[in-house]
């Protein structure tokens, strides 16, 4: 059966690897993304909602389908500030999820980050642990969990310490048995969360790193 897939952080790195590849994956017939500015992307398959996060009871009924890919995310540097942050990698995101589990959606995957951890000392981690802890308590059929490691793509916004770090983990992962810390690309992250749709079991399933890659290798 061809299923409807609801999109948020659709101009990011990731979701947006992950829209183009939805668009071409038969399986869905319709994909809903949800942004505050337009991703440009031309398809008859695709239903664009241009939005304010800020005000969810104005578009909180269009949010239906099958499964919801949550890839939205932000940095202090963009964001100015760790309140501003929060509300873009935490609010937004759990706000959203809580609407789609309110509406029926049955299946929800989320990007997170290796070393979530809700009582970390780092903010970001900290930050992201919450949102695994507070999502998993949603009434969805299956919850994916998705955290990578670092990617190894180059971004709209340049992170200098993001590629002196993409550059030490690539050595790092030559090291026999740290194969699994090597930056993977966004567009592997969007296949592992859309092959992660199709495992039948029910329930919640994290996947970090290595499990990442393994995840994102084509179905046979």
């Amino acid at each position: 059966m061809m299923k409807t897939a609801i999109v948020i952080g659709a101009t990011g790195l990731v979701g947006n690897e992950l829209t183009k590849i939805l668009l071409k994956d038969s399986r869905f017939e319709l994909v809903k993304i949800f942004v505050r500015k337009s991703t440009l992307i031309k398809s008859e398959k695709l239903e664009e909602h241009i939005v304010n996060f800020d005000k969810p009871e104005q578009w909180k009924k269009e949010v239906t389908g099958d499964v919801l890919y949550s890839a939205m995310g932000t940095t202090i540097k963009a964001a100015r500030s760790k309140d501003a942050q929060y509300k873009v990698d935490y609010t937004y995101q759990y706000q959203m999820a809580k609407i789609a589990a309110a509406n029926g959606v049955p299946k929800y995957v989320l990007i997170s980050a290796a070393g979530s951890n809700p009582g970390s000392k780092i903010f970001y981690s900290r930050m992201k642990g919450e949102l695994e802890r507070d999502i998993k308590k949603l009434p969805f059929e299956s919850i994916y969990i998705i955290r990578p490691g670092m990617l190894s793509d180059n971004r709209k916004q340049e992170r200098t310490g993001e590629k002196i770090g993409i550059g030490v983990m690539k050595v790092v992962s030559l090291i026999p048995g740290l194969g699994q810390l090597k930056p993977i690309a966004g567009s592997e992250v969007a296949r592992a969360m859309i092959n992660a749709t199709f495992k039948q079991e029910l329930g919640i399933f994290s996947y970090t790193m290595g499990d990442v890659f393994k995840l994102a290798k084509p179905v046979l």
